[in-house]
């Protein structure tokens, strides 16, 4: 076992076990925020086992996470806009948080695939869900402000 397995264990084990306290209690609003901070958690564990099993294949499971898991999130704020207006989700740190995570995640594995293609892959799919996920939580907050877009 290496120190990229261990790190993958330690995210799913400490990660999913606060995703499923947040999709099974509380408000809508924090249930779908739950949801989308999930997307990112998973994809970057597969990232993990993708360099800790060395099998660079498995990267091609983060991709496609990296791209339905934001627009799951943004089909759901679509479906649940009317529910969550009154109260909508905020979670700027958690948001800035699960990105900062990923961005070092990303750019760890990155170096260590040395320079290529692989790492060239692995900067895609952290761009990509970085910012999925902060679009996806914008949606989620409401959008851009009315008072915003006429500035």
């Amino acid at each position: 076992m290496n120190g990229w397995l261990v790190a993958a264990a330690v995210l799913l084990a400490g990660g999913l076990g606060a995703a499923v306290w947040g999709v099974a209690t509380g408000p809508l609003g924090r249930r779908v925020v739950t949801q989308n901070m999930t997307t990112s958690l998973v994809c970057v564990a597969v990232l993990l086992l993708a360099q800790g099993y060395r099998r660079p294949a498995y990267v091609d499971i983060g991709l496609e996470l990296s791209l339905l898991g934001p627009i799951g999130t943004l089909v759901y704020a679509r479906l649940l806009a009317d529910d969550l207006r009154p109260d909508p989700p905020r979670a700027p740190r958690l948001t800035a948080v699960a990105a900062a995570g990923t961005a070092a995640v990303v750019i760890a594995l990155a170096v260590a695939s040395g320079p290529g293609r692989a790492a060239v892959k692995l900067l895609l799919v952290g761009a990509l869900l970085i910012t999925g996920n902060v679009v996806a939580s914008r949606a989620l907050a409401g959008g851009i402000p009315e008072e915003a877009r006429h500035e």
